[in-house]
């Protein structure tokens, strides 16, 4: 272990190039009193990282248990969270130095970029709308993204580690909010994620924080009944969203089209996935 102040912690799996990419954004970022450190989550090849990283592995799976194992590896009083497919901003550091004693848990702004040229495909133009609204998730549903976040040790001293197996990062920041933490958002800390490029990648995506969400029910006495009234709002919420996309300046009139076709998609295979759950069946 050294003596760093501030620790960065990249969990990551199977994403060697995006990691790269990830660490090269950080490189002139760094100063001496941080430690950058990458949890490999069991890849099927161990990345390979610079010697100014250092690489720990934490073999249960989830993003969760790799968070809280970066945690577990330092001293450091602070924690920045990124992603390894995230690209941060060329003053990452600088922004989250800055924003670290807002509150005692920040999250800043995600952007979506693609990594294929135009058109849109109707997975990346319906990220383009709706990914990682972070404001909003602050501001209004109490919870950041563990993406682009920063908080103190005194948290997880207080309140535990991210637990696998549900929306963790929801999870997380509302056990802290509910402790008395304080959480805000800052538009200055910016990190960037690639769209999904296909339908294959959006379901995965969607998939999962489904069967996450439906986790955070487990022990609400009508689960079922508050996860079936949800999924059989799905087709309503096609027409409350689609004003998104139609007035959405960076999409042409295709990707607009495309990204219509996909939120009806997504929301109906969403409705069929919960009633499953509801069902006892696996999604």
């Amino acid at each position: 272990m050294t003596d760093a102040t501030i620790a960065v912690i990249i969990p990551h799996y199977n994403d060697a190039v995006r990691l790269g990419r990830c660490l090269d954004a950080l490189a002139p970022q760094i100063a001496d009193d941080i430690e950058v450190v990458v949890v490999d989550n069991g890849s099927a090849t161990v990345p390979q990282v610079p010697d100014w990283v250092r690489l720990v592995t934490e073999t249960t799976p989830g993003a969760a248990n790799a968070r809280n194992r970066g945690v577990a590896e330092n001293r450091a009083d602070r924690f920045f969270f990124v992603d390894s497919d995230c690209l941060p901003a060329p003053d990452w550091i600088a922004a989250a130095r800055r924003a670290c004693d807002r509150a005692d848990l920040v999250g800043g702004r995600v952007t979506v970029f693609d990594e294929t040229a135009r058109p849109r495909s109707g997975a990346q133009a319906f990220e383009a709308v709706f990914a990682f609204d972070f404001k909003t998730y602050i501001e209004k549903r109490g919870f950041s993204g563990s993406g682009n976040l920063l908080t103190h040790r005194a948290v997880f001293d207080a309140i535990g580690g991210f637990r696998a197996g549900m929306s963790e990062d929801f999870d997380w920041c509302t056990r802290a909010v509910a402790a008395g933490f304080s959480l805000a958002y800052d538009p200055e800390l910016v990190v960037g994620h690639p769209s999904r490029t296909d339908w294959a990648a959006l379901e995965r995506k969607w998939r999962r924080l489904t069967q996450e969400s439906y986790g955070l029910l487990r022990d609400h006495p009508r689960r079922n009944a508050e996860w079936l009234l949800r999924a059989l709002a799905m087709p309503a919420s096609i027409v409350a969203h689609a004003p998104r996309v139609l007035s959405a300046p960076d999409l042409t009139a295709t990707e607009r089209a495309r990204a219509l076709s996909t939120l009806a998609r997504q929301r109906l295979t969403r409705m069929r996935w919960m009633t499953l759950q509801v069902l006892g069946r696996e999604i």
